[in-house]
């Protein structure tokens, strides 16, 4: 029993790891499309992602609720799959971001506007935070969940810095301030997709320790 329950948490892990490529993936691809003028393939390649990642979810609360039904779990386990229940939501939140955007992406022309502004910068950092909040619950891996909460410090910091070189570029630029103000929610979407990082390694710390 318990050798057929490991080899369902082992596919729960592979599923994830699937799961969070996904996720890693559309957050590069969505903001790549902004520095390029032909993007409508990676626009297409975000929106391909978020499908596969709404499958995926599914995928993975089916294994959980037979993992949960079946083998009744205790203890360590049983954070193990509840955790991981969690975790795929804020993953499927973090494609859902990524296609908006993706599709802000499409209405923004201008690579010079997106170049001015640290936005790469904070894809750069998401991307980090979900590979390691993920490899932190294959691995139970409790300091490398808390490094990716701590991370979380540096793009919220990277969001407050591109808030004001856009405010300062609105001033210069008046003409562009729409353009201006799409690259603004393409932060705030980034700072959320920290946030869901976040998330997910504190739903790690909690499946390893009990602790929230």
């Amino acid at each position: 029993m318990r050798n057929r329950f490991d080899e369902q948490l082992e596919r729960l892990n592979v599923e994830l790891i699937k799961m969070g490529a996904l996720c890693e993936e559309s957050i590069s691809c969505a903001v790549k499309a902004l520095f390029d003028e032909k993007s409508a393939a990676m626009i297409e390649k975000v929106n391909a992602n978020e499908q596969d990642i709404d499958h995926l979810e599914r995928d993975i609360e089916a294994l959980c609720m037979k993992l949960l039904l079946q083998q009744q779990p205790v203890a360590k386990d049983l954070r193990t799959v509840s955790s991981a229940l969690k975790m795929i939501s804020d993953m499927e939140r973090i494609g859902d971001q990524s296609q908006d955007i993706a599709e802000i992406a499409g209405f923004v022309h201008s690579t010079n506007l997106a170049g001015k502004v640290h936005i790469s910068d904070m894809a750069t950092e998401t991307v980090k935070m979900v590979t390691m909040g993920v490899d932190s619950f294959v691995k139970k891996d409790l300091a490398l969940a808390q490094r990716t909460i701590d991370m979380d410090d540096n793009v919220d910091r990277l969001f407050l810095d591109v808030k004001k070189e856009l405010v300062d570029l609105i001033r210069e630029d008046t003409k562009d301030a729409e353009y201006f103000m799409d690259l603004l929610m393409v932060a705030k979407y980034l700072e959320r997709i920290g946030d869901h990082a976040t998330n997910i390694a504190a739903w790690v710390i909690f499946s390893i320790t009990g602790e929230h």
